[in-house]
């Protein structure tokens, strides 16, 4: 596969899974929470970072799969999450301030 797609497969992933924790009131989109009659913030931020941690693992390995992974420090991690958090507001948005 071409490189150029591989990253936009990681970044089109990223953008799913960022909202999906506040689009979804199951827990990881599978689970019904019989607990909560609605899914509770700190529940929302859990499989974000899941779900951040999800991509993390695909982008890796598809980077290892076309070619030598490149090593990455703190710095990148803090980056991307911050990336991935900026891909959750519209879903943000719309779950919490859209009323």
């Amino acid at each position: 596969m071409n490189i150029s797609l591989l990253s936009w497969l990681v970044i089109g992933l990223a953008l799913v899974l960022a909202s999906l924790p506040f689009l979804s009131e199951r827990f990881f989109a599978v689970f019904a929470l019989e607990a909560f009659p609605q899914k509770p913030i700190w529940l929302r931020l859990i499989e974000l970072i899941s779900y951040y941690c999800l991509v993390g693992l695909v982008g890796f390995a598809l980077e290892a799969n076309t070619g030598n992974p490149f090593p990455q420090s703190k710095e990148f991690y803090v980056v991307t999450f911050c990336m991935f958090i900026v891909f959750a507001f519209p879903a943000f948005t719309y779950r919490y301030l859209k009323k």
